[in-house]
This record gives structure tokens, C-alpha cells and sequence, in this order.
């Protein structure tokens, strides 16, 4: 795969991928080539999380996410996953009950303690196969700010681990 053109193989994937799921496919264990699942790895994505961008975008009538939002929010984790993680997996996974509950606060906004901790693991490749980044309650959350989820993830990224910073952002877009 060429790096120069790896965009419109993702986006070609993701619309073969809704042909599937649309004709009553939805084992996306069979949908990848080993070409394909090889460009996957390459940009720091599993077959689990590009099916539920699949899966979302059908049930959803093809507006969430479309198959450019998930293209960037691939793109941050791709970016992360190359110059930060140098292109090496991590092992680690963030489980489901290791995440804030969904009605926890961080100064009075409600959703943000789990946001983050879900946005630091989809930045670094471990999200739980049964979590997604950019889930509804996710999207309902950014929706109110007005905020991209891939925006969310580089603001979490230049924040680091300071969820001030992040607060700070938030509490902008109000």
C-alpha cells in the first residue's frame, strides 16, 4: 500500500464494506483480503473497528459516520500510530468496566470522564472490541460542543494526560 493514496483505499474499503453489510453481510471477518487486513495494520486499525464504522454508517442510513468522518478520525490514529508508536501495536486493551461510568462529571459536564479515557485508548489502538470511539452516546456528546471526533482526538493528543486542557476546550465550545 502507498502511503501517498492510502485514503482512497480506506474510503474504496469502507464502501465495499457497506455493500456487504447492505446485502446481509455482517461477518466482517470475511470481508477483508489479506491485502486489505495488511492495510488495516498498517494504519493502526482492527477489522472489529472498522466494522462498527460500518455498522453505524448502514443503521444509520449513511450519515454516521460517513465514510469521510471515519476516514478522519482514522487518519489521527494512523498519524498516532506512526510517529508516536512507530508503527508498533500496542498490547495493552482498556476494558469495558475499566471505563468512567456514563453519567460520571468532570466539572459538571456529564460524559466527559469516559470520552477521554475512550479517546486515549482509540489514539493509541486499545479499545476493547465491545467499546467504540464515536459510539452514540459518543456523537450525542460532540454533537452538543459542536465538535468533530476526530478534533476531539487531537485536542486529547496535544493535551496529553491533562484533562484540564481538555475542559478548557470543551467549556469553549458551549
Amino acid at each position: 500500500m502507498k502511503n501517498y493514496i492510502w485514503d482512497s483505499y480506506f474510503v474504496e474499503l469502507f464502501d465495499s464494506c457497506v455493500n456487504e453489510y447492505d446485502e446481509g453481510n455482517h461477518d466482517f471477518e470475511e470481508w477483508f483480503s489479506d491485502e486489505d487486513q495488511d492495510f488495516l495494520k498498517s494504519i493502526g486499525c482492527r477489522e472489529r473497528e472498522f466494522f462498527d464504522f460500518i455498522e453505524d454508517n448502514v443503521t444509520s442510513g449513511g450519515e454516521d459516520p460517513t465514510a469521510i468522518a471515519a476516514l478522519l478520525i482514522a487518519a489521527v490514529r494512523r498519524d498516532y500510530f506512526l510517529t508516536i508508536q512507530k508503527s508498533v501495536s500496542s498490547t495493552k486493551i482498556v476494558a469495558p468496566a475499566d471505563l468512567p461510568s456514563k453519567t460520571t462529571e468532570l466539572d459538571g459536564i456529564i460524559w466527559l470522564p469516559r470520552i477521554l479515557v475512550k479517546a486515549r485508548a482509540k489514539l493509541r489502538g486499545e479499545m476493547n472490541p465491545d467499546t467504540m470511539f464515536g459510539c452514540g452516546g459518543d456523537r450525542a456528546f460532540l454533537s452538543k460542543y459542536d465538535i468533530h471526533p476526530a478534533d476531539f482526538l487531537r485536542v486529547v493528543w496535544a493535551a496529553g494526560d491533562d484533562d484540564q486542557k481538555v475542559l478548557s476546550y470543551v467549556k469553549a465550545k458551549r
